[in-house]
């Protein structure tokens, strides 16, 4: 023979990564196993784009992980399978980090830097880390065409995202509203729904609230008897209360009118609020409490309910305005002029969404800056509290940065007729919040802790009303507010004019279509995506930044409108401009595009981004000059469209969608936070766009925690660095850890203890036993070019191990099919470390051993070695290194297969004729009695190695009975017993317990629980044995028959007097622990056999080398030498054994537990 399995002096994953890391980039094995699957059925997958400005994480490595996982196993299924990178390059992650990296915020656009120098900027920042992405998709094995990416900031992927948008317009899909919306400060820019809803954004927060007390001016007689009448209003924005118009009741609420005192200043009032809440803004101790024996600073407020109304009651009654710095306006929408709105304000409405959860039962309502607050307001005809700018615009009381206007950002005529500038100054450019205080940002870093611990506007708020008598009750409440998905400060609801996309109007088809895609796990489909569906908005698709797709929608002064669906389209349109004299050139034209020519050199003389396209203007059907509207687009929008953007449909590939060859996707797969943004616009614009879905199977992977089960951060210190990691370990422990340790779609308590565990107790075993095989593989020659060993000639344990590894094959493949990722990897592990090492090649060790190649030799070499070369295939799609290490190694000698990759090989087969489950189920019985019967010696600390003389095991029918004498022998063999008896269970030599498992009956037998447990506790050992035969009982209980499985009860027998006794299952084991002296001399033998044995490998001898022994006289042992000589001889290979009297110079002391032992072992 000449060819050898190589074998190793040392393991070391991390190096095996680099070596097949090289060969892959070498042999461009990743683009071979593409070609090897050309005219082969498609499996389409669509790689989620990731935005390189920041470092990769651990968090991808199982995001990665898992997309690769399922493309290699289709690859290796004979599917051709493309997988096309992309890179996420619009959006706010990008332009914030420019803005910190440049030291300027968003109002310092096209002020201190011009927006082309600033979107040159985020071209060059987004790519920032492409080096390190692409390393550590290399590293980590993740096999994606880096080559020929998706890049969304590429003008023919910015074509499709307009022609796609026009298809919405053109559906009616797409149109512009003026609404209140939720808009981040910070990021300078409104939000969708789905950006709100990304996993935690909305945070628990302490703020400070009030009971706002509101003059009331028109009051019923019963509420003007006792000081001052007021409505109750609370809220947990303060700084909103300038800016209320209205108080809102709700129409089947009751409310009542109290007498009382302020808390703070001890002045007479009546109050009014809801009934339901009168205890939860009054001590019911203070109830009945004389209105007249009240002195200020008493902790008892006595208070008096003097009559009680129902919502309708108090709508219409009126309030003064509770902060006068500004009088509400209402402007004239033909002329723009604006009027004093104050006699329409300050009145009681009435609103359906009004609760008595908490507060008053009273709302205070400030239209601009809340949805609800608007729609009440505007149907009851209640004005909005606007601000006139200088451009005459109407706007919040608070700009868009979040601080209240500057008097001299105000029009002049407005604030001396409006505003109270003596009430209004000390407030002008103060922040509402001071997450939006600059102060609070160095660096571009925020000081969450300096912010929290500063005095808020709130507080000073507060602090004023309660001077004033205007408030009732001030506290700290925690409440639940949403926050900016990329800055983590809080957002505000905020009046804009933004561009929706109708997706309300999907909604039903949405939900349908939903229902046909395979979610893993099921329930994110029908409850985080599904119920979000169910509860869907209109789609915010402005965006009021700089960097991203620009909307085409060129619009005129008049309202005209012209959506452009194409670059060829605004070619043709700026040509119309020309002629009507808007333009004087075209600057494509100039700039040398060519229409209909999709090369990316065309395509890269033209720039579709701001600020070129918003020079362009064009010209409206009736000759009026139209400006584009100057939004982008969502950055999600540029994501979901990516299966047609990537493929410049439909100017390019058009057939691929339209024939459904690549599209939709067979799988896709990205983290729970996609659930509402990738996710859901994938599914979104198919759905609007071309009735279909976007995706078949979504696999949606949890969060990676660390060990503590604490969200990961730099901050915290204990984020985990994918590339060091990868570098110590390899990618293969590190990919099989976090795919086995917990369900893809389950958070991950990241522990790198268990990368180490898995690449010692997997990897280590594998490679142990792969080292096992190559050893004594090589010294008889064994290279399988001998002939099959017939099935019906293989030993017993051969075929088992065979039929273990075809179902093993059966159940992967099921899995993978199934997108069940961690089964099929434990299933592999369970496979090779319990039945191939521990079980198989233990208990087969001395086939290997000495002597030439025998059929049963040759049988059980041939069938490591399938076991090997199939273990190696079943793991490629996890461990993709090692996998493809240890097939290369086995195949270089065999040749059974002639490829440069176990990934260009194909995926196991089962051969359904080779599986024999009595077989499996036989040897699954000798283990687990076996493993019983080791836990039990290791109960009264007795060593395998000491033989022992009798095991009994209780039989509950013929079929066990002979299923046990088929592996009774194995089994004695195995755990070191003489004898084996097989008992019935009528004949009572095990007195058996049981007792109910009450999580599995209580939820079938509540009511009557108490009892049934007392039955089964109550049963006799007739009735055990019955039902353990029969696997189920029927028990009569309180007139109920309750039906009980095996599953249900947990059954166990007593120890009996010097034996010990172990359940499982159906399986029951007593051991006789009895030690004679006969027993005690062949276990000194076995352990000597041992000791001896050692010596030889620590000495170097060869497997194969016969010794010489001497051994120094012990009383001790020399009984157990005479007797078991001949064993111990042939166990090591001794030629002689002598037991001397005298002094052994350069012997090996060997220590016993009650004695030492000298022993010589040479060379023969």
């Amino acid at each position: 023979m000449t060819k050898k399995f190589t074998e190793y002096s040392k393991f070391d994953l991390s190096d095996v990564n680099k070596e097949i890391l090289k060969k892959w980039q070498d042999g461009d094995v990743f683009h071979k196993s593409l070609e090897i699957r050309e005219g082969h059925p498609s499996f389409v997958f669509y790689e989620g784009p990731p935005s390189a400005n920041g470092m990769p994480g651990i968090h991808h490595v199982i995001a990665r992980s898992i997309k690769d996982i399922f493309c290699r196993y289709k690859t290796m299924k004979g599917y051709l399978v493309r997988r096309k990178a992309g890179w996420d390059t619009h959006g706010l992650p990008v332009e914030l980090g420019v803005e910190k990296a440049l030291g300027i915020t968003k109002e310092d656009i096209g002020k201190k830097i011009s927006v082309d120098e600033y979107n040159a900027s985020c071209r060059k920042e987004v790519m920032k880390y492409t080096r390190e992405w692409t390393d550590l998709t290399q590293k980590m094995g993740y096999w994606v065409d880096l080559d020929n990416p998706y890049i969304t900031y590429d003008n023919r992927y910015i074509e499709t995202l307009w022609w796609l948008l026009k298809q919405l317009y053109n559906k009616g899909l797409l149109y512009k509203g003026y609404t209140i919306q939720p808009y981040s400060p910070a990021a300078g820019t409104g939000l969708s729904s789905h950006e709100l809803n990304q996993p935690g954004c909305y945070r628990d927060v302490k703020d400070t609230t009030v009971v706002g007390q509101f003059k009331i001016k028109n009051p019923k007689s019963e509420m003007a008897q006792w000081g001052t009448p007021y409505f109750l209003a609370w809220t947990t924005t303060p700084w909103t209360l300038p800016s209320n118009t209205a108080l809102c009741v709700g129409p089947k609420i009751d409310y009542v009118a109290v007498q009382t005192y302020n808390g703070y200043t001890g002045e007479k009032m009546t109050v009014v609020l809801a009934k339901a809440l009168l205890y939860t803004q009054f001590n019911k101790k203070a109830e009945g409490l004389a209105l007249e024996d009240y002195k200020p600073g008493d902790k008892l407020i006595p208070f008096k309910v003097v009559g009680e109304y129902k919502g309708p009651d108090l709508v219409g009654m009126e309030y003064e305005q509770l902060m006068p710095w500004v009088k509400p306006v209402e402007l004239d929408e033909e002329t723009g002029a604006w009027k004093d709105a104050s006699s329409k304000a300050f009145r009681v409405i009435s609103g359906d969404y009004v609760t008595t959860e908490d507060g008053t039962g009273i709302v205070h309502i400030a239209p601009t800056f809340g949805a609800d607050d608007a729609f009440v307001a505007k149907a009851a005809g209640i004005p909005s509290l606007f601000m006139i700018n200088k451009k005459g615009e109407t706007r919040p009381m608070v700009d868009l940065t979040g601080k209240f206007y500057l008097l001299d950002e105000l029009d002049d005529k407005f604030v001396s007729e409006c505003v109270n500038l003596e009430l209004y100054k000390e407030y002008q450019g103060r922040w509402v919040k001071n997450a939006y205080d600059p102060q609070f940002t160095v660096d571009g870093k925020y000081d969450e802790k300096a912010a929290q611990a500063a005095e808020t506007l709130d507080i000073y708020i507060c602090m004023k009303m309660k001077q004033g008598n205007q408030a009732f009750k001030i506290e700290k409440h925690v409440h639940n507010y949403p926050h900016c998905w990329r800055t983590d400060k809080p957002v505000l609801y905020y009046p804009l004019d933004s561009w929706f996309i109708r997706s309300t109007a999907c909604k039903d088809r949405m939900i349908e279509l939903n229902k046909t895609i395979n979610w893993k796990p099921e329930s994110t489909g029908t409850g985080r995506f599904g119920k979000w569906l169910e509860n869907l908005n209109d789609w915010n698709l402005s965006r009021s930044r700089y960097w991203g797709t620009p909307l085409p929608i060129w619009r005129s002064e008049e309202g005209e409108e012209k959506c452009i669906g194409s670059v060829e389209e605004l070619y043709e349109e700026i040509e119309k401009s020309i002629k009507s004299g808007f333009m004087k050139s075209n600057p494509y034209k100039d700039w040398g595009f060519e229409p209909g020519v999709y090369s990316r050199d065309n395509y890269e003389k033209i720039d579709l981004h701001r600020p070129y396209v918003d020079d362009i203007i064009l010209v409206s059907e009736s000759g009026k000059p139209m400006k584009r509207e100057t939004d982008l687009i969502d950055v999600w929008f540029d994501s979901g469209a990516m299966p047609y953007a990537q493929l410049h449909y439909p100017f390019e590939n058009k057939e691929l969608v339209d024939e459904r060859t690549y599209y939709p996707a067979d799988f896709i797969a990205e983290g729970v936070d996609q659930t509402r943004g990738w996710f859901f616009t994938l599914h979104a614009i198919a759905t609007m766009i071309f009735d279909s879905v976007a995706y078949k199977n979504v696999v949606s992977n949890g969060l990676v925690l660390d060990k503590n089960g604490n969200k990961m951060s730099k901050r915290l210190g204990n984020a985990v660095d994918p590339f060091s990691t990868i570098d110590k370990y390899g990618s293969d422990p590190l990919r099989w850890y976090m795919i086995t340790n917990a369900s893809p779609w389950d958070n991950l308590k990241f522990d790198i203890e268990g990368v180490e565990e898995v690449r010692r107790k997997f990897f280590g075993t594998l490679y142990n036993t792969y080292s096992f095989f190559a050893l004594y593989a090589n010294v008889d020659g064994f290279d399988y070019s001998q002939p099959e060993v017939a099935w019906e000639n293989r030993p017993e344990i051969d075929r088992w191990i065979i039929s273990l590894l075809n179902t093993l094959v059966k159940d992967v493949d099921n899995y993978l099919n199934t997108y069940e990722p961690t089964r099929a990897g434990r299933a592999i592990s369970d496979f090779v470390n319990d039945n191939l090492s521990n079980w198989y090649v233990r208990l087969n060790r001395r086939r290997f051993w000495g002597g030439g190649l025998t059929e049963d030799k040759l049988s059980a070499y041939q069938t490591l070695y399938i076991c090997l070369e199939t273990v190696a295939k079943l793991m490629a799609p996890i461990a993709p290194f090692y996998a493809d290490k240890l097939f290369g190694d086995l195949i270089a000698v065999t040749g059974r297969e002639h490829v440069a990759s176990v990934h260009l090989s194909d995926f196991p087969v089962c051969h359904e004729e080779l599986i024999d489950k009595d077989l499996e189920e036989r040897m699954q019985m000798a283990q687990s009695i076996s493993s019983m019967v080791l836990a039990l010696r290791r109960k009264v600390n007795i060593k395998v190695r000491q033989p022992l003389q009798h095991l009994m095991i209780p039989v509950l029918d013929e079929h066990q009975r002979s299923a046990l004498e088929a592996v009774k022998a194995l089994v004695l063999n195995e755990v070191n017993v003489k004898e084996m008896r097989f008992v019935d269970n009528t004949e009572g030599i095990l007195v058996k317990k049981i007792k109910p498992d009450f999580k599995k009956l209580g939820p079938r037998y509540g009511k009557i629980m108490k009892a049934l447990a007392a039955a089964i506790q109550q049963m006799s050992q007739e009735d055990i044995n019955a039902f353990e035969k029969a696997g189920t009982f029927t028990l009569k209980v309180d007139g109920v028959d309750a039906v009980i499985d095996r599953a249900d009860v947990e059954i166990i027998s007593e120890d009996i007097p010097g034996w010990l006794v172990a359940n499982e299952g159906r399986l029951t084991v007593a051991l006789d622990i009895t030690v004679t002296e006969e027993l005690k001399k062949e276990g000194l033998a076995r352990e000597l056999v041992n000791r001896i044995q050692n010596i030889r490998k620590s000495s170097g001898f060869d497997i194969t080398d016969k010794v010489i022994i001497k051994i120094a006289s012990a009383t001790e042992m020399d009984g157990a030498i005479q007797s078991f000589r001949e064993y111990i001889s042939n166990q090591v290979l001794a030629k002689s054994i002598e037991i001397t009297s005298e002094p052994i110079a350069n012997a090996t002391t060997l220590d016993f537990e009650d004695f030492t032992l000298d022993v010589l072992v040479v060379k023969a």
